[in-house]
């Protein structure tokens, strides 16, 4: 039975990887009509948006989630 879970989910794993690798932006380089790009991002801009502001969401719910322990029997 474990073999059997084993190897179904290997199979799916290589599907979802080769339709992965099938669907890779090979055209990226060919415009579409009515496609305009804006500027590009800062190396601050990118830094702020894909690691500080997941790290600060990250804190206030993390601080969030722990205030009713905060709030338990005091002895």
């Amino acid at each position: 039975m474990d073999k059997r879970n084993a190897l179904r989910a290997g199979a799916v794993s290589a599907t979802v990887t080769l339709m992965m690798l099938l669907s890779s932006p090979a055209m990226a380089l060919t415009r579409d009509d009515g496609d305009q790009p804006g500027s590009g991002l800062s190396v601050g801009q990118t830094l702020g948006l894909y690691v500080f502001i997941p790290l600060v969401a990250f804190a206030v719910i993390a601080g969030l989630a722990a205030l009713p322990l905060g709030k338990g029997k005091k002895k």
